[in-house]
This record gives structure tokens, sequence and C-alpha cells, in this order.
């Protein structure tokens, strides 16, 4: 379910939750065309005939960069932010992989809002989230990142 608030209401939001993704599957498919746009070709994460036999629970993973890289996307589908007329990704700060993602999981993202300051130079709000990947049937989390964005109206 999408969310919807306003450029004003950002700051009054800092330390709440500001939604939880849909599950999405990670496929073969999907950490090949990753390897293939990175160059990163290590065969834990594409080779599963190898995987089969020398990794924990016998498949390739993810890399931890493609998990990074669906903050965006995850995040982007549970809140809307009304009257902005744009939005960049600014950086992270602390970013962790805490846990593998084997090929056929399904993982989440679940954000917390823990900054919202305006910048008066630019007009852009500098947003920062606490951002969690989950792994469906996992304690442990895949990634925790505070991810910056601005977004500006």
């Amino acid at each position: 379910m999408t969310k919807t608030v306003t450029f004003d209401d950002l700051p009054k939001m800092v330390g709440q939750e500001t939604g939880v993704s849909d599950w999405l599957e990670i496929t073969q498919e999907r950490i090949n065309q990753f390897a293939d746009a990175t160059g990163d070709h290590q065969w834990i994460h594409i080779d599963v005939e190898r995987a089969k036999k020398e990794m924990p629970g016998g498949k390739t993973i993810a890399h931890g960069y493609l998990t990074l890289s669906l903050i965006p996307y995850l995040t982007g589908k549970f809140l809307k932010i009304d009257g902005v007329t744009r939005g960049i990704n600014y950086g992270s700060n602390k970013v962790r992989f805490t846990n593998m993602v084997p090929v056929g999981s399904k993982v989440r993202a679940r954000s917390k809002l823990i900054s919202a300051e305006l910048n008066p130079k630019s007009g852009g709000m500098q947003i920062i989230n606490e951002v969690t990947i989950e792994i469906e049937g996992q304690e442990r989390p895949a990634c925790v990142a505070e991810a910056i964005g601005i977004v500006f109206k």
C-alpha cells in the first residue's frame, strides 16, 4: 500500500517507519544481468553447478551491491511525496551486508526516516532513511544501510 505525504510532512515523520515493500524474488537471471552490468562474474554469483557443490545451501548468491541497488526500486513503491518535482540519490552512509541472499530468495525493504533537513540554498530536502533489506524466512537481514536522498518541490 502506498502512503502519500507532503514535502512539508517529512520533518514531522523523523523516527517513523515510512513503509515496507512487497517481496521480490531474486532470480538467477537478475544476478547474471547484474554481473554483466558490473563485470563482477565471481563464481559464487553465476556458476550454478559449482555452487551446488561448494556453497552453503548449494545455491549461488546475489551480489551485496545488487541487494543495495534494489533500495530505490523497493522503497519507491510505498511512499509518495506530493508536490515533489524530482528526487536524487545522494549516497549512503553506513552500509552492512549481514547475510547472504541465495538465488530464489525473496527480499523486501523496511524503511525508517532518521533525518529530514531543508537546505535553504538548494530548496531541497535531504532525507536519510535507515533501510533494512529483509530475507523471507530469515531472522538476519541481507543488508542495512542509511540511504540518502534529496527531494525538490
